[in-house]
């Protein structure tokens, strides 16, 4: 059972909640792995679009974020097999200075989920997707439709799988319909089909995986995983490996959505690349329970 994306307190839009405060509660839950997956600095030269300029960790936490996942892999030795990962953000524009950063810290990752957040726009600035409905709305209105925003952000993740990163590239592409977020209050008319299609033929030509992320079933605006039903089948069809992300920002979030994407999955036989969890898992996560459990 494993969790490939998991944030910290690192995260400055986060939690406080300890590394260890994770590890307990993914013992709790019968993880047998998990990554901790924290937004990679940003780029240098890139400017925050966020208000308050969150959006992820410092490059003076590096060292003390790599020292407490060794801690915890020391401490909990045996119990639980946890990774040194990020998170890297994909920005349209700042290819080489990420490949920079892969290339000093690559080696001391176990893991990373490679993800778009920012939308390089027309006049060269850049918007951050997913930080409220409002400013979402506002793109809205900049772009000229729902579906040029979604057309304009799913064509950044393509030009992530295609771009030269480096040798310790991410080979995880992070919550690829992130675009939905807000989809209850900005819905889509058409939905940007042949570009997930395109998406989905580049990860499965490149072997690369992709994060079934569960944090949108929390989403109020949203109550749907990342990718949703038929993008996975439609990954399923290609041999794409698929990796469960809670994408969790407190310890609390851990196995966020699982309840609904493994019963879905194991009912269509789409859950490709996982476990099959039994009821007893199922029940343990939803209530709470202690119970054995075995893979199918």
């Amino acid at each position: 059972m494993k969790d490939g994306h998991v944030h910290t307190s690192f995260c400055p839009h986060g939690t406080k909640d300890h590394i260890e405060d994770y590890v307990k509660r993914a013992l709790e839950l019968e993880y047998t792995e998990i990554t901790f997956a924290e937004h990679a600095p940003l780029p240098e030269g890139f400017i925050d679009p966020t208000p308050m300029k969150d959006s992820a960790m410092s490059y003076e936490d590096l060292e003390p974020y790599f020292e407490a996942i060794e801690e915890a892999k020391v401490k909990y030795h045996g119990k639980i097999k946890i990774n040194s990962g990020f998170e890297i953000d994909f920005i349209e524009g700042y290819e080489i200075q990420t490949a920079n950063f892969l290339n000093e810290f690559g080696p001391r990752l176990d893991d990373a989920v490679l993800s778009v957040h920012f939308l390089k726009n027309e006049s060269g600035a850049y918007d951050c997707l997913d930080y409220s409905p409002e400013r979402f709305g506002e793109m809205v209105e900049a772009y000229g439709s729902v579906e040029k925003v979604h057309r304009h952000y799913y064509q950044t993740v393509l030009k992530s799988i295609l771009a030269d990163l480096g040798p310790y590239k991410p080979k995880r592409i992070g919550h690829i319909t992130l675009a939905n977020k807000f989809r209850l209050k900005y819905p889509v008319e058409l939905e940007c089909t042949e570009e997930i299609i395109e998406i989905l033929e580049n990860v499965a030509k490149q072997g690369y995986e992709l994060d079934y992320n569960g944090a949108g079933t929390a989403k109020p605006l949203c109550r749907e995983p990342y990718p949703p039903d038929w993008v996975i089948s439609e990954a399923k069809k290609r041999g794409i490996r698929l990796i469960y992300g809670s994408d969790a920002h407190q310890a609390k979030e851990l196995g966020q959505g699982l309840d609904i994407m493994l019963v879905k999955n194991k009912e269509t036989g789409s859950f490709t690349g996982f476990l099959y969890i039994d009821q007893h898992f199922l029940l343990h996560l939803m209530t709470g329970t202690k119970r054995s459990f075995d893979p199918l």
